[in-house]
């Protein structure tokens, strides 16, 4: 698990322990970090003259490492979606750098892969056209895009499905066809958006299961921003809290959970209970 370089920032341990600036000892060094994220800024510009422009981040900096799963929780508009999408390189910055795998990062790159909270799919295309769609314009053969995207419906239980199009689904089924759209391009870093935040509460559970079992076969790196609590908890190995706007990491909390996780276990660890209400009150719940 990755440090903060952010000085601002606190590593709470578990539980309830603070020690500034320091990490875990089993943290890898910043040169080892998949994302890396040092000192972002970013400003929007006023929308007219009786407006004054608006700074969402202010010196945001946060290491990654390779195959980690990152959440990132906040108010809203504190700028953690402008955070991932900077990451991403859909939106640009005006101070400071990002790196993936070592490379800088100014526009979006094969690396990257990003679901948002909406279905991207095309309403023309089936199941498997939209899965199939990334991998055309990405010029992969088809020998190889196909079984894996075969093996990609199986995985996400879509099999029986992969003719239906889009509106033939459900929401929670539209928004595991998403991810596997990413994840036919087999990317190095997975950035999620809210993914399931439009969900009712028991589809958003049941994917949450579905995700930990994408990533825990996957492997890739994970940065997930999310209002829940509870789904930061269950999925990941650090959650980042940042501070109402402008952004800044103030915090982070180690999650040191047993993988790999199931509702049944996780749930009833006797830490679970404490990592919930100590990043309630972080987030000022209670």
């Amino acid at each position: 698990m990755s440090g903060l370089t952010n000085s601002k920032a606190t590593i709470v341990t578990p539980l309830h322990s603070t020690r500034a600036a320091e990490a875990p000892s089993a943290a890898p060094q910043t040169s080892d970090a998949m994302i890396e994220v040092r000192h972002i800024d970013k400003t929007f510009p006023a929308k007219n003259r009786k407006t004054a422009p608006v700074k969402i981040l202010d010196d945001v900096s946060l290491s990654i490492a390779d195959q980690e799963f990152v959440s990132i929780l906040g108010t809203s508009g504190c700028g953690k979606s402008t955070l991932l999408r900077i990451v991403a390189g859909l939106v640009a910055h005006d101070g400071g750098e990002v790196r993936v795998a070592g490379q800088r990062v100014s526009r979006p790159v094969p690396e990257i892969g990003v679901v948002f909270q909406t279905s991207n799919m095309l309403p023309w295309l089936t199941v498997r056209q939209n899965l199939l769609l990334g991998t055309s314009l990405r010029k992969i053969p088809k020998e190889k895009s196909e079984p894996r995207v075969a093996a990609l419906l199986e995985m996400l239980g879509l099999a029986q499905f992969a003719d239906h199009h889009p509106h033939e689904l459900s929401g929670g089924m539209r928004q595991r066809a998403s991810i596997g759209q990413i994840l036919a391009l087999e990317p190095k870093v997975l950035l999620m958006d809210e993914p399931f935040g439009a969900l009712d509460a028991l589809t958003r559970d049941n994917l949450n299961v579905e995700l930990l079992r994408i990533w825990q076969e996957h492997r890739q790196t994970v940065l997930l921003v999310t209002h829940s609590i509870e789904e930061a908890v269950f999925l990941s190995d650090r959650v980042i809290v940042m501070s109402a706007r402008p952004g800044k990491v103030e915090q982070e909390v180690v999650i040191d959970l047993p993988r790999p996780r199931s509702p049944q276990t996780i749930k009833q660890h006797p830490r679970y209970a404490g990592y919930i209400a100590q990043l309630s009150q972080l987030m000022g719940v209670y």
